[in-house]
């Protein structure tokens, strides 16, 4: 099989490139490195069944050529990290709503397989937990920009489900809930590498609030064994799946925890939310995932312990750069085609 993965360069796109290729796959990879970094995938650039391109998913005839070269589509590109997300709304809505529809439509001409990536943050401020996939979705004001994300990935499943069933186009939905693991920056918000970041350098781990926010943090390479194995059924065509751990930890659990793991002299420091993401952020309390349904179709269930996935993105922490600069691009072979 030849698959293509959007946003292949980054966290979870990279660790999911070296999966495939480790099946046996063929795998093409496009990034625009607004989010990711070649460095993830530069040690797979001689690979002899991988390539790549630097590019948008905007490009409609790079996207076009692609995904007519592949099997099937893993649709990761997107606005990530809430910091980001409340800083850049336009973009975010950009990216993620006319991304996929670009993708989409590529994938129709011959109804290529597409799997899309959504997130938990879907599910909003609901309160009945687990979250079910079947479940009313309850989102926030239209005036606060922090459910733009949520609402631009709800959209992205309307979008692949109305591929679907108007033109015929294999799609499966997954809806990842705080995949952690190596690689993973704290750059835009993500709560585990900052935490790991601070206390490997004993400065003060800032939790947001008053901590008693409660998060299931799955690893990333759980992850992408459930990913695998959904690449390789035809029953999920057509389903919406969690994927994620669900045992639960509060925020200031987990900074205790990655202080104690980590055996590190930081101070714990609570930062009002306003001070970080401006007045009126709203936030969810519990965000648990079922995962019955995944289980229930690919004979999976994720487990890693969090003190596990701690020591590993402290491992690779220590391994790399305390800060990774933009690469430097000059010399490399990159074909991207212009748009017609």
């Amino acid at each position: 099989m030849k698959v293509l993965i959007t946003g292949g360069a980054g966290f979870i796109g990279s660790h999911l490139a070296e999966h495939c290729l480790r099946e046996g796959w063929s795998v093409s990879v496009v990034d625009d490195l607004s989010t990711g970094s070649f460095q993830n995938i530069a040690h797979l650039k001689h690979v002899p069944k991988f390539e790549y391109a630097i590019g948008t998913v905007f490009n409609a005839p790079l996207v076009a050529e692609l995904v007519d070269c592949c099997d099937m589509v893993f649709h990761l590109a997107a606005a990530v990290g809430v910091k980001l997300i409340v800083d850049s709304p336009v973009h975010t809505i950009q990216t993620n709503v006319h991304g996929t529809e670009v993708v989409l439509r590529a994938a129709a001409k011959k109804r290529k397989r597409v799997v899309i990536f959504s997130t938990s943050e879907v599910y909003g401020k609901s309160t009945k937990v687990p979250f079910s996939e079947d479940d009313d979705l309850v989102l926030g004001p239209t005036n606060k920009g922090r459910w733009s994300y949520a609402c631009s990935k709800a959209l992205d499943e309307f979008l692949g489900l109305a591929y679907l069933n108007e033109k015929h186009v294999p799609v499966t939905i997954v809806r990842l809930f705080n995949t952690v693991g190596p690689r993973q920056t704290g750059r835009y918000g993500m709560v585990l590498p900052t935490f790991v970041r601070q206390a490997l350098s004993n400065q003060p781990i800032t939790v947001y609030g008053d901590g008693n926010q409660r998060r299931c943090f799955g690893f990333v390479f759980d992850a992408v064994e459930a990913l695998i194995r959904i690449a390789k059924t035809d029953r999920v065509v057509g389903e919406i799946l969690n994927i994620g751990n669900d045992l639960e930890i509060t925020i200031a659990g987990l900074a205790n925890l990655v202080r104690t793991r980590l055996r590190s002299r930081s101070n714990i420091s609570r930062v009002p939310y306003e001070e970080v993401y401006g007045p009126g952020f709203e936030d969810m309390f519990r965000r648990v995932p079922s995962l019955a349904k995944l289980e229930r179709f690919i004979k999976y269930r994720p487990t890693t312990p969090l003190e596990t996935i701690i020591d590993a993105v402290a491992d690779d922490m220590r391994a790399r750069p305390i800060e990774v600069s933009p690469p430097n691009l000059a010399g490399l072979s990159i074909r991207i085609p212009q748009p017609a």
